[in-house]
């Protein structure tokens, strides 16, 4: 393998590229079948397209600009504009999450294709149960979801998708290691798929029908991005840590302020920051609704390939850096510039991952604001924050407050990224101080994070405090009590509250009380970026599909409650949608979350119909400020969300929903698209959308519409119908027309804007992407 890359260095580009493929199948037939020749990047292509596309703009390109336009379908005749036009993309690779892959799976089965086009690979880590610890939570989850795993298991061997068994780790921290890369394009059915980007990657969150699309070797369509410069100088030191760079950044951008761009790092700050303290950066960029955040390639990069068994790999990229950081003399969008020898350590929260705070400030708005400040529970690890370094850092302040006799006021719990972060901070002893300092170490998997967690310590609406390391802290997210102030950190300053049980503890200034009264203050974390010896892989867990997978089947019970084969949705009629229904007018943040909640409900992920049972039972309605509580307009009585649409679909009645700014930010979830046009949805009219939450609902054939005028949203009351007029003209650019008939009998005429190129217009035709899919078989 190393042969043939030394080879490929030292030839010319014309000769390059048979030596750099041998050396990557090479790599693959040591590598336990993990790795696919053909999911690497072609390099000398990507080049060839970067070239092109340079040529024909006439000016320096970004890095995002270079990865992304280098997996042009036609880099010669793609018509380029950021944030107008729309490209067509060819992925090198699809990797989904367990709760996410079901619904794509089944999406996939209904395409009728044999097998899929492009490596793919699916990872068991969101139905795990945090409950008493690793072992017993791990077997716990094996015997309630055995059906859902048996079902992901065999599709992925009969359709050539590679499976990663419960316990494997979280999909994000499993394709750090083994498949992102500097220059791939990588799509993943999560939110947080961006985390690849501290390997040089394009990582994007999509929906299910988003990867189904490129399983099935169809270009995969994405607004061309802005791209926003993120300039770093000085250098990273003390308590100030890699999360502290996002949770400032997010601070600065809010959670919409990303919307449509990638987030690109650069400058000489970057060199500051690990491989996997750039991965944190990118993972929590989802949280300002960026299409994705990446770095440059450096040395970090490159030795952390090295680390985790990859070293031809960055041989080859060696020899293509030039396409791998951006040109002298690129333009940004925008530009925001951050000092890392000034940050200071940050948390952000209560309820929303953008309000952000310096530590030192945080105790004093929270007496302010009436914030519990006892910290009921820290928790570090997820995919954000579970590298090495983040679990050596946490626990070198374990041993300090160990050292002198404490242990942790708070409950911990310790969350690893993947079986080879476990089994190395085993050996290596961190996690046996991070026992001794009362931590729980839970399952290789999400858990308390999107909200698998059977939390025992308080009841649904106490008001209590808890800091976690995790990237998101929507309301009720991580425990299902909206009352909980969850507060997003370093893994530091988690462990760092939670030995001193307060949220007004500022690690840098503040003293601790030794068991012998002694006062001292915690030395600022230190922790190695890598381990001095190789990682331990740990658990085997990974199963390879077959070369032939036709014999293999696939079981779905007619009785499951747990799985439901897919019917395609109706056609559009060919005529104006007449008097919908307004089912809910929402008031303010309503999130993906929201409208198809987690926790409890992921067990019916791959059931449409009962996962339906939760749809927007978490929004505010503006009529009574009530959750799932609207009005049926057909019998005047109250009832639950999904209670009032499934009557209305039963009685052929179509109805909306009408939203306020960023409507379906957070997850990447399909489901929350799934479900309203399951039942009888035909249209999401609000002020402005999340990207991924947008392309879901053009996908099932759902109309997302915004407000020309903002101000119109005050003019849709609840007892109004809707009339949604100029779809037999439907096309790109052009506003459609709602007429609103008021309960009074009087009429307004509203303009609505929409984003619908030509062919998602065939999509909302066709009923649905899939439909449209199969019409053109």
């Amino acid at each position: 393998c190393r042969e043939h890359c030394v080879i490929a260095l030292a030839l010319g580009p014309g000769a390059r590229r048979v030596h750099v493929a041998a050396a990557l199948r090479a790599r693959a037939q040591v590598s336990m079948s993990r790795f696919e020749p053909d999911s690497f990047v072609n390099y000398e292509k990507m080049s060839k397209n970067i070239g092109i596309v340079r040529k024909r703009l006439g000016r320096p390109l970004t890095l995002s600009e270079k990865i992304v336009y280098g997996h042009l379908d036609d880099p010669a005749g793609q018509e380029i504009e950021r944030g107008r036009t729309y490209l067509r993309l060819r992925p090198d690779r699809v990797a989904m999450q367990d709760a996410t892959a079901q619904m794509a799976m089944l999406q996939f089965i209904s395409s009728g294709l044999p097998r899929v086009a492009v490596p793919s690979t699916i990872h068991c880590d969101h139905l795990i149960e945090a409950q008493t610890g690793a072992d017993k939570d791990l077997q716990r989850a094996k015997d309630v979801n055995k059906e859902v795993y048996n079902f992901l298991a065999t599709a992925g061997a009969k359709y050539g998708v590679g499976f990663w068994k419960p316990g494997s780790g979280i999909i994000h921290q499993i394709i750090l290691e083994n498949y992102a890369y500097p220059g791939v394009l990588l799509i993943g059915t999560d939110s947080h798929t961006p985390n690849g980007g501290g390997l040089g990657a394009i990582c994007i969150g999509v929906g299910g029908a988003d990867a189904v699309d490129v399983m099935a070797d169809i270009p995969w369509e994405l607004k061309c991005p802005n791209v926003i410069g993120v300039k770093l100088t000085g250098s990273l030191s003390g308590w100030t840590s890699p999360k502290d760079v996002i949770l400032k950044v997010a601070g600065i951008l809010t959670v919409k302020g990303g919307t449509g761009a990638i987030v690109e790092y650069h400058g000489p700050g970057v060199d500051s920051i690990s491989c996997t303290g750039m991965a944190t950066i990118c993972n929590m960029g989802a949280e300002i609704g960026a299409t994705t955040s990446v770095f440059p390639y450096n040395h970090r990069m490159r030795t952390y390939l090295e680390k985790t068994g990859r070293r031809e790999i960055s041989a080859v990229a060696d020899s293509f850096h030039q396409d791998l950081v951006p040109d002298e003399g690129c333009e940004y969008d925008q530009v925001v510039e951050i000092n890392l020898s000034e940050l200071k350590p940050h948390i952000n929260g209560p309820f929303t991952p953008d309000w952000a705070h310096p530590v030192s400030e945080i105790g004093a708005t929270a007496k302010k604001n009436d914030w519990p400040l006892e910290v009921k529970v820290g928790l570090i690890g997820s995919c954000t924050n579970s590298s090495y370094e983040d679990m050596g850092r946490a626990a070198s302040l374990a041993k300090q407050a160990l050292d002198k006799g404490l242990r942790c006021k708070s409950e911990f719990t310790v969350t690893p990224g993947s079986e080879q972060i476990r089994a190395t901070i085993e050996r290596d002893g961190y996690a046996q101080i991070l026992r001794d300092v009362g931590g729980v170490v839970l399952a290789n998997a999400c858990g308390p994070c999107i909200g698998q967690w059977d939390r025992k310590d308080v009841k649904k609406g106490e008001k209590n405090t808890i800091v976690t390391s995790y990237n998101r802290n929507f309301t009720g997210r991580n425990d299902a009590n909206p009352a909980t102030h969850a507060f997003v950190t370093s893994p530091e300053v988690v462990t760092a509250m939670a030995i001193a049980g307060t949220l007004d503890f500022n690690p840098e200034t503040d003293f601790l009380t030794a068991a012998n009264g002694e006062k001292f203050r915690l030395q600022p974390p230190t922790g190695d970026e890598l381990p001095s010896r190789d990682f331990d892989p740990g658990q085997d867990t990974y199963q390879h599909p077959p070369p032939q997978g036709a014999s293999v089947k696939v079981d779905v019970s007619p009785s499951s409650n747990r799985l439901q084969l897919l019917e395609p949705f109706d056609r559009w009629s060919g005529t104006d949608l007449e008097e919908l229904r307004v089912l809910i007018k929402v008031k303010g943040k309503c999130t993906t979350d929201h409208i198809s909640a987690a926790g409890p409900w992921l067990k019916f992920r791959g059931h449409l119909d009962n996962i339906s049972n939760n749809m927007l039972i978490g929004a505010v309605n503006t009529e009574n400020d009530g959750v799932n509580s609207v009005k049926n307009q057909l019998t005047g009585q109250y009832g639950g969300v999904p209670e009032v649409a499934r009557h209305y679909k039963a009685e052929g009645v179509g109805w909306v929903v009408v939203g306020d700014e960023n409507y379906g930010e957070g997850s990447s979830r399909e489901h929350a698209a799934l479900e309203p046009r399951h039942l009888g949805g035909r249209a999401i009219i609000v002020k402005s959308f999340a990207r991924i939450h947008e392309t879901n609902l053009k996908k099932q054939g759902m109309l997302p519409l915004t407000f020309a005028d903002p101000q119109d949203y005050d003019k849709v009351g609840p007892e109004d119908t809707v009339s949604i007029q100029g779809l037999e003209s439907f096309s790109p650019g052009k506003p459609l027309t709602a007429v609103l008939k008021h309960a009074d009998g009087s009429l307004d005429s509203i303009s609505l804007n929409h984003t619908f190129n030509q062919p998602q217009i065939e999509w909302f035709k066709a009923g649905s992407a899939l439909n449209r899919m199969k019409e053109l078989q």
